[in-house]
């Protein structure tokens, strides 16, 4: 099993790791600890690069599965190695990531709208919620109250929680279908202090005040309830 050190520390930046796999298909390598994401929950996997003395092994992608695809030769199996994210593209995805949970935490709040899909780019994003009608005066109104939660630097909390603990706090999973499948015993929370409380496997910052300013660039509806949301966040 790798140890996922973006689990508990998504500002963790560099890592020291042994190759103990390859994978010849994709052209990646298996290590016993990464900080590297490998996406999920519509957020991008991590890019970078691995690091064997002054070789450097580009990491073009990371897979689930504990799958780093390289760009060219692979380490060999048993090397130790120093894994370094692109922290630049990384940062920017974890603000967006948080970004998104505000949105999502807001209209829970005060609209009981529920979550039916979602997908984020690099300082993009959009979310589709149930709403029956969605007019220019609520989508500037829900603007103003993402960008209050911004400015109120609000701190986010990560915490890991037995399956069973986890399902007793209400309204933990706010999709419209709960996507957690049966074998996962331990659930990583994300907290927004004050606003918003979900299940997730992502990465964050560690407060609202790092997301910066937040824009609503556009909406559209989906077909009979399904709203959709766009969000877009200054570099």
């Amino acid at each position: 099993m790798t140890d996922l050190l973006y689990l508990k520390d998504s500002y963790l930046k560099a890592f020291e790791a042994t190759v103990v796999g390859h994978d010849v298909e994709r052209n990646g390598v298996l290590l016993d600890r990464s900080a590297f994401y490998p996406g999920g929950g519509g957020q991008l996997p991590d890019q970078g690069a691995l690091w064997q003395g002054d070789t450097q092994f580009r990491v073009s992608k990371t897979r689930r599965g504990n799958r780093h695809v390289i760009d060219g030769e692979l380490p060999g199996i048993g090397s130790c190695v120093r894994g370094e994210l692109d922290w630049d593209r990384r940062y920017k995805i974890m603000r967006t990531h948080t970004a998104m949970h505000i949105l999502c935490g807001v209209i829970w709040r005060d609209y009981q709208a529920s979550v039916t899909g979602g997908n984020m780019d690099i300082l993009s994003g959009r979310m589709d919620f149930e709403f029956e009608r969605l007019a220019p005066e609520v989508i500037a109104e829900i603007e103003r109250k993402i960008n209050l939660e911004v400015e109120a630097a609000r701190a986010v909390k990560i915490e890991l929680l037995p399956r069973e603990t986890a399902f007793e706090i209400p309204d933990l999973i706010r999709t419209k279908i709960n996507l957690l499948p049966e074998n996962i015993q331990v659930v990583r929370t994300v907290e927004i202090v004050g606003l918003d409380l979900q299940a997730d496997g992502g990465t964050h910052v560690a407060n609202t005040s790092e997301v910066g300013a937040i824009k609503i660039s556009k909406y559209k509806s989906k077909g009979g309830i399904n709203k959709r949301l766009y969000v877009e966040l200054a570099d």
